[in-house]
């Protein structure tokens, strides 16, 4: 992706080295399974966060790695131009894109919706309207989920800020809010619809990023559907436990976020990415 020089979002708040309430945790090496397993890219961490939310202070300082800074940069280049073209989406539909905000932690960080660790993985919290983002996790990205290059990162901060999308348009909250009324499996199912519809608004992102921004170099598709691959509930689930539990799905396959992403990028059609107007079984 060509991102050197270019405009950087105003929009980042750097916590990296801050001293923060250190999250324990009551189920353990369990407990942290399942927060990696449901809240990796973008689950609401309402659901997830919040197992146990006693801390302890703690006055440790978290050193900030210089080795991040151009992945910094590049992030907050990113969310420049999810800003450029949601703004654009939006105003040609009468409406005003509100810029959400991006904040890097290291180690650990408290939201709106409570403390959480890296193990969370990234994360966008719908009241307060910010994207949650520790850099180590893209190292991860690599080296554990085999997901490389500039564009599997772009992806994942173009997912998230689809979550903001949604939160605008109202879809969280009659998701969140389902949740106790329905059954587990079906809520399951509900949050899987919310996930594939925010790589289908990656997609548009990136749809939108090559044709009008003219930033895409090749390959770079080819990277972010790694990405999407990488995360998808059967293969991590596979990868965890060594076994799939369809029922247990709350982002979807690696088939279907690589298909909803692709319906994004090759249509740039919002109207094509309606993923709870589908028959669950043809998501």
């Amino acid at each position: 992706m060509k991102w050197s020089g270019r405009r950087e979002s105003g929009n980042v708040e750097d916590r990296r080295g801050r001293s923060v309430g250190r999250m324990a945790v009551g189920g353990g090496l369990g407990t942290i399974v399942l927060i990696v397993i449901a809240a990796l890219f973008g689950a609401d961490p309402r659901d997830v966060i919040n197992l146990n939310p006693q801390t302890q202070q703690t006055g440790e300082e978290v050193p900030v790695d210089p080795a991040q800074e151009p992945m910094k940069q590049f992030v907050s280049v990113v969310l420049a131009d999810t800003e450029e073209i949601w703004g654009q989406i939006f105003s040609r539909q009468g409406a005003t894109y509100q810029k959400p905000w991006v904040v890097l932690y290291a180690g650990q960080v408290e939201s709106t919706c409570g403390y959480a660790t890296a193990a969370s993985g990234p994360f966008y919290c719908p009241p307060d309207q910010k994207v949650y983002i520790d850099l180590s996790f893209f190292d991860e990205l690599q080296s554990r989920f085999g997901a490389p290059g500039d564009f599997a990162i772009a992806y994942v901060v173009a997912h998230e800020v689809g979550h903001h999308v949604q939160n605008m348009m109202g879809l969280t909250d009659k998701v969140h809010a389902m949740q106790g009324q329905v059954s587990q499996e079906e809520y399951n199912r509900m949050s899987v619809r919310l996930e594939l519809q925010a790589d289908f608004l990656a997609g548009v992102w990136a749809h939108y990023a090559q044709n009008t921004l003219d930033v895409v170099e090749p390959g770079d598709f080819e990277e972010a559907i790694g990405a999407a691959s990488a995360v998808g509930d059967d293969r991590i689930q596979k990868q965890s436990q060594g076994y799939v539990v369809p029922d247990a799905f709350t982002h979807g396959t690696s088939a279907q976020r690589i298909a909803w992403f692709r319906r994004g990028y090759e249509t740039g059609d919002l109207s094509q990415g309606d993923t709870f107007g589908v028959d669950y079984e043809d998501l």
